[in-house]
């Protein structure tokens, strides 16, 4: 792949914007680990409330992770990248902020149902299968992210770089 046209590097993103990036990753993949893989799991009280915790946890992170790159980072994007590209690195950003708050609302949802013993009936059928779904989209959103960023680094246009730690492009 060819080399972008040379431009102005834009600025990294902050080291708060790079810490809540990758420890947000963790958090998703400790999720994934430890996600229920059986509804009745949610019988055992200490566990349905660790799961509680864990989902406002994740939902309160989200939250202060997206107020603080909306409010003080703009996009490392070189100016000379099309606009339709540009429209999408949004619309995947922000659709992987409602994935993700949707993970977290429709668990929360699922566990108070489960606490008032609403187990087996046909709104928690819903709301199991909108968990799914939005963890479904929530992975292929992730999915293409990855690829953007590959693309980014082998574009080499610092973008990959403005956030990745490691296989830093050379400044051109």
């Amino acid at each position: 792949m060819e080399r972008s046209e040379p431009q102005q590097i834009k600025k990294n993103y902050s080291l708060l914007a790079k810490l809540l990036h990758w420890s947000f990753v963790l958090i998703f993949a400790y999720g994934i680990y430890k996600q229920v893989s059986d509804v009745r799991q949610l019988e055992n009280v200490s566990f349905l409330r660790s799961e509680i915790i864990f989902a406002l946890v994740f939902l309160a992170f989200l939250v202060f992770r997206f107020l603080y790159m909306f409010k003080t980072q703009s996009t490392s994007l070189p100016d000379n990248t099309p606009k339709f590209q540009k429209l999408a690195s949004k619309v995947v950003h922000l659709s992987m902020y409602i994935g993700l708050s949707g993970i977290a609302l429709s668990g929360l949802l699922i566990g108070y149902f489960f606490s008032w013993g609403i187990k087996d009936n046909l709104i928690m059928e819903i709301t199991i299968g909108l968990h799914e779904v939005f963890v479904f989209i929530t992975y292929w959103l992730i999915s293409l992210h990855v690829t953007a960023a590959i693309y980014h680094r082998l574009r080499q246009d610092n973008v990959w770089s403005s956030m990745v730690p490691f296989l830093k492009e050379k400044d051109k």
